[in-house]
Parts: C-alpha cells; sequence; structure tokens
C-alpha cells in the first residue's frame, strides 16, 4: 500500500463512471450495485468482491461524515479503469475534516473502513480532490 494525496487527471474513458446522490444511508447498496455493474460489464471479475467490500465502507464512511456535520452536498462516487485489470474508486463527500485510520475494540459495530482500505486495496489515500469543499477516499485493485 502507497497512500498518497496526489491526484492525476485524465480524461474519462467509455467505461468509467460515476453515481452522485445524497448522503443517506440507502444509497450505500446503490453505490455498491454500481461498482458491481461496472466490474461485471467489464468482464473483470478478478476484483469484484473486494471493490464491493470497499465502496460499502468508503460510502459509509462518506455518509456518516456527513450526517455527523450536517453536510447536505451529494456523496460522489467515481469508477475508472486506469490500466489493465485495476480498477479505482474515489468516493467524494463535503464533510469537513479528513478521516482518520484507526482500530476500534474487537466488540465495537464500526470503525475499520479506512483499516480494512489499507489492508485490501493495492493504492490507497485521500485528498481534497473533487468538487467543492470535503475530500475524496480513493483505492486501486488490481486484478
Amino acid at each position: 500500500m502507497r497512500p498518497t494525496t496526489e491526484a492525476v487527471p485524465r480524461p474519462l474513458t467509455a467505461g468509467d463512471f460515476a453515481l452522485v446522490f445524497p448522503p443517506d444511508p440507502g444509497w450505500v447498496r446503490a453505490a455498491r450495485d454500481a461498482v458491481g455493474t461496472a466490474v461485471r460489464s467489464a468482464g473483470r471479475d478478478g476484483p469484484a468482491d473486494t471493490a464491493l467490500l470497499l465502496t460499502s465502507e468508503v460510502v459509509t464512511n462518506a455518509v456518516n461524515a456527513c450526517r455527523r456535520s450536517g453536510c447536505s452536498e451529494p456523496v460522489t462516487l467515481y469508477g475508472e479503469w486506469p490500466g489493465p485489470g485495476s480498477l479505482r474508486v474515489l468516493v467524494h463527500d463535503g464533510a469537513p475534516g479528513l478521516p482518520v485510520r484507526r482500530w476500534h475494540a474487537d466488540d465495537a459495530t464500526g470503525g475499520r473502513g479506512l483499516y480494512l482500505v489499507g489492508v485490501c486495496a493495492d493504492e490507497s489515500g485521500v485528498c481534497r480532490h473533487g468538487p467543492g469543499d470535503g475530500k475524496s477516499v480513493w483505492s486501486e485493485l488490481g486484478e
């Protein structure tokens, strides 16, 4: 894992996708489904299970951050295929502050999202790039 705050702009391609939705927990499934559909339609089943897990974790974190801070800006999920066999998913929210990677007690029901991203993704990071204020959390998976 090589976390970074660099974002390299590039034009969208036909395999790239985006989903914009309100910061509501009901949208976590839709975000996960969008990534699953993109992976299947691209015929790249290799990163599918991990991509779905990481998408759920990061979108849940974004929704929770917005709800805690009172932010009503939409959450945006971007997916792209930056190279053969790799998938990058970026989730942007407008909530202030940056997420912190931590580990909670064994019986805690949450708090492991960024830990899972760091362990499961080939690369990941947090940056301030994206529409408006807030931050983006991204991860990249290879096949």
